[in-house]
């Protein structure tokens, strides 16, 4: 299989809900109002009470509190709903996919670390629209479910990097590809925005090509999240490349920031998302 092929398996078993389509074509339409958006999402009763759970969290700190979608959308505007949508997604994806092939506690603890620190970098290397860059990091290796799902004993074979073989070359070894490049040919499928996919596909290349600021921040937000999960075997030494932090105008201090921002905030978001998260 290539990375296209389990992408379409997961498009046709895992879609994206028709609220995130509609959303997105209120987002198009100069004519829509606040009460169009809040009538596709109030809808769903389920998706309602996460999204205000999210809009309420320490993600967004607000200092009021957060009672109606219709408040919601005027607050903090429709991107940033569209992107609660697309937490809600990843959250909903963890009872389909639960299976025992890879350490799901790990997968999706490194997947929110890696979304809080690429919003905080983002902040520190003064980037606009950062919650681009939050769903980008957390969607950045949903490929990896798909492959414990179509594939488990390869996701098995792929969960035993090492300081010495690093997940996303072996990864490389064993497929042909990573598992970021599933996760971007699957949100295409989804009609994500260029401009989240883009980073995706290529933030493990970071080093060797220069494409924009947010393959850099997303490659420094996966490293730190790989560090977060497994803190006996990497160290910023070895998986961090500092090159990269210099057209950022990023410190280490930066960094370090970025990863105690990420690791004080994940809990709270995993508790939204599913209380069988919260440990590591």
């Amino acid at each position: 299989m290539n990375a296209h092929d389990y992408a379409l398996h997961a498009e046709g078993s895992f879609a994206l809900p028709d609220a995130c389509f509609k959303i997105q074509a209120l987002m198009t339409d100069e004519s829509s109002e606040i009460s169009d958006f809040a009538d596709v999402i109030s809808v769903d009763p389920s998706m309602t009470s996460r999204l205000l759970k999210i809009a309420n969290s320490a993600i967004y700190s607000f200092p009021g509190e957060i009672s109606t979608i219709s408040r919601a959308i005027t607050i903090i505007g429709t991107q940033t709903i569209y992107t609660m949508m697309l937490v809600d997604v990843a959250a909903s994806a963890f009872k389909y996919f639960e299976n025992q092939a890879i350490d799901l506690k790990r997968f999706w603890r490194m997947s929110v670390f890696c979304g809080l620190a690429s919003k905080n970098l983002a902040i520190s290397a003064g980037i606009r629209d950062i919650e681009r860059l939050f769903v980008a990091g957390l969607l950045q290796n949903f490929g990896e479910l798909l492959v414990a799902k179509i594939t488990p004993e390869i996701a098995q074979r792929c969960e035993k990097y090492h300081q010495d073989c690093l997940p996303w070359q072996l990864q490389e070894q064993l497929l042909g590809y990573t598992y970021t490049d599933i996760s971007a040919d699957l949100l295409k499928c989804w009609q994500i925005p260029e401009k989240i996919i883009l980073p995706i596909r290529y933030f493990n290349a970071a080093s060797s090509i220069d494409i924009n600021k947010d393959v850099k921040i997303l490659n420094l937000a996966s490293r730190l999240a790989l560090i977060d999960s497994h803190s006996d075997s990497f160290t910023y030494e070895n998986v961090i490349d500092e090159s990269i932090c210099r057209p950022l105008g990023l410190t280490v201090a930066d960094l370090i920031q970025a990863a105690e921002f990420a690791e004080k905030e994940a809990s709270g978001i995993l508790s939204i998302m599913n209380p069988k998260l919260l440990s590591k």
